[in-house]
């Protein structure tokens, strides 16, 4: 019998007794992977990318078929996820730009909930939650939100490059000295988030590993572009560069995870695997969702989503129940015992997925979700506009005044066939819905264009 068998039924008998998950208090490694795209992994049905250790990892706990990042562009969706908030109440609303948003230190965030807690937090990688061009924009770095250790996490939400020395016009900052010419970011971030395990392996520790890859620019080791250069295409997915970033990353979690198990501590970490935001159309594909990144469609927010918790997540299963980032929040609190603060607990959005993830037909008591991006996207198409899934209908409201857009996702994943006319009360029904959270949550609703050239 091995050993995750053996923690997974001491675990039961211990919740047999009562003994509630906060007390078994695990590791938690959250991964963050940037730009991540609906079907770039193998279990979630590329067809040319190469993800053996993340396909591993989902096999060995839960994958859900609904994951949700709460923002079509990153930002946002890493401040609900530091914070457990939808956007518009914590207010990061577009992808960090200037010096008008950053996460407000009145927010209690997640490193700062189990830190008090006992855990000692260290965040890797990407930030992107600071002001930019303005003098005290490092004040806003992790360091000042709750983590003990910020390894990468600068003000730029991409680096110039991947190779050593990370620097450009966009530089990775905060990158212990050292390194090589031809080093990869991917893997030297690696490097220290294991020496990190290693000197924290004897108490509790909260990992934010947030990867720059495979946001743009899209560059692989020399030796993997070339490998997957000589690979045939796959009718989905196709471009050898953007399949040696992503590998680059898969590479990361299986040394994570070899290393987390050399050190005796895999059946006592809970590891949880997303996205941001969907993949870039033109960099990945997502199909059969529609769009990508930055638009207002199931493409922009649909994510691979994956839990391994030794003794809760039964291995190999699969969840159908729709959950979101700020979900993410409660379930680490409950995990680690963490407490929060009780002001700030109030206003949290998201829900403990502790029960579906022990058993993934349990219900979570929710069937609606929302978003909201008061801004326009270049590159992945959106308008301002807000989107609500109750159950399994998906509706788009547009702030410029287009049409309204009702879509089935149980029947049309691609969202191919607007219902709007065809099904005026569902789609009143949900714009009551959708307008009643703008209120709720104080969303500034922004003018149309054609108001603001009027004035």
């Amino acid at each position: 019998m091995n050993l995750d068998k053996i923690f997974y039924l001491l675990t039961s008998f211990l919740l047999t007794l009562g003994v509630t998950f906060a007390e078994l208090r695990p590791n938690v490694i959250f991964l963050m992977v940037d730009d991540l795209g609906w079907t770039d992994f193998g279990c979630y049905g590329s067809d040319y990318y190469e993800t053996p250790n993340i396909d591993k990892l989902a096999a060995s706990g839960m994958k859900f078929t609904n994951g949700y990042a709460a923002c079509t562009v990153c930002s946002p969706t890493r401040a609900s996820l530091m914070t457990g908030k939808y956007t518009p109440k914590h207010g990061v609303t577009n992808y960090i730009s200037g010096r008008t948003m950053w996460l407000r230190h009145e927010e209690t965030t997640i490193a700062e909930a189990v830190k008090k807690a006992g855990y000692r937090t260290a965040h890797v990688g990407k930030w992107h939650l600071a002001p930019r061009n303005r003098e005290d924009y490092k004040d806003f770095y992790p360091t000042h939100h709750g983590f003990d250790l910020n390894i990468g996490g600068g003000e730029w939400g991409e680096p110039a490059t991947y190779f050593h020395p990370y620097q450009g016009k966009k530089s990775v900052e905060n990158i212990p000295p050292g390194g090589k010419e031809g080093d990869f970011l991917t893997d030297r971030l690696t490097d220290e988030a294991l020496k990190i395990i290693d000197d924290w392996k004897e108490d509790p520790f909260f990992l934010h590993f947030a990867y720059y890859a495979v946001h743009t620019p899209i560059m692989g080791k020399p030796e993997l572009v070339e490998y997957f250069k000589n690979k045939p295409a796959g009718k989905r997915h196709k471009r050898p560069a953007y399949a040696a970033l992503l590998k680059s990353v898969d590479d990361s979690v299986g040394r994570i995870t070899e290393h987390l198990e050399k050190l005796g501590i895999a059946d006592r970490t809970m590891i949880i695997l997303t996205g941001d935001n969907g993949g870039l159309v033109g960099q990945t594909w997502n199909a059969p969702l529609r769009a990508g990144k930055g638009s207002a469609y199931e493409g922009g927010v649909r994510e691979p989503t994956i839990v391994r918790w030794p003794g809760v997540t039964p291995s190999g299963s699969v969840c159908d129940s729709p959950v979101i980032t700020m979900d993410f929040y409660p379930t680490i609190l409950n995990a680690t015992g963490a407490k929060g603060n009780a002001d700030h607990n109030q206003e949290v959005d998201g829900l403990d997925l502790s029960a579906i993830l022990k058993d993934p037909n349990a219900s979570l008591g929710r069937d609606t979700l929302f978003w909201y991006f008061p801004h326009g996207h270049r590159r992945g198409g959106a308008t301002p506009h807000a989107a609500i899934r109750h159950k399994d209908h998906r509706l788009i409201k547009w702030f410029n005044n287009d049409p309204i857009e009702l879509y089935d996702l149980k029947n049309d994943i691609s969202e191919k066939e607007n219902l709007a006319e065809s099904m005026p009360e569902k789609t009143k029904e949900l714009e009551a819905m959708l307008n009643a959270w703008l209120s709720e949550t104080r969303a500034p609703i922004p003018k149309p264009v054609s108001e603001k050239k009027k004035r």
